[in-house]
């Protein structure tokens, strides 16, 4: 009987939360809450400051599971170059301020659906895969700078090299698709109207 009592407060359980789990319920509800309204407004600067606060409420979630290495890479990549480039492109493309009725589609049922069973699978893999391990926290947290950057420079050194010239290779496409586009609109204005002849 003591050895069961004993073994009952040695193992992790969840009727005891502790304040980093509290916060972490909380900040995924605000997350989730943040990433609803940036798919159902009709506002696109709306939604991309709304993508803003749903990336940044996935970065305290990795802070609180102690993987900043990840947090910052979210914070620098996503929230500071992925929705910046997103703001420059609504700009550069005079997209409209207010509502936008094109924004709109009649596919919401099905979207809903797919969104639905796409997230109960994930929930069910991530379950399944993860319900009896247990993070170690004696040693170096596995999401910190030493352990991931050793992981990722042993073991993924070429995939990691091969993904970077592949987002340096649609980055200088995306660069001369757009001054295509732009030389042909500047000739295009730069044309001299015709006069009539008399």
């Amino acid at each position: 009987m003591i050895t069961a009592l004993a073994a009952a407060e040695a193992a992790p359980g969840f009727l005891s939360p502790t304040g980093v789990e509290i916060a972490f319920v909380l900040v995924g509800i605000a997350t989730l809450g943040a990433a609803l309204v940036t798919v159902t407004t009709r506002q696109l600067v709306h939604a991309a400051l709304w993508l803003i606060v749903a990336l940044g409420g996935l970065a305290v979630e990795y802070l609180l599971l102690t993987a900043e290495f990840i947090a910052w890479v979210q914070v620098l990549i996503y929230v500071g170059s992925v929705v910046v480039l997103l703001l420059f492109g609504l700009m550069l493309t005079r997209a409209p301020i207010g509502r936008s009725p094109d924004a709109d589609s009649e596919n919401r049922l099905p979207a809903l659906a797919v969104a639905v069973a796409s997230a109960g699978t994930l929930v069910w893999v991530v379950v399944d895969a993860f319900r009896t391990t247990w993070i170690e926290l004696d040693g170096p947290a596995q999401g910190s700078t030493e352990v991931t950057g050793a992981f990722l420079f042993r073991n993924w050194v070429l995939p990691f090299e091969a993904l970077s010239v592949l987002l340096l290779a649609a980055l200088v496409g995306a660069i001369v698709l757009s001054r295509k586009g732009g030389r042909a609109a500047d000739r295009a204005d730069a044309t001299p109207p015709r006069e009539d002849a008399r």
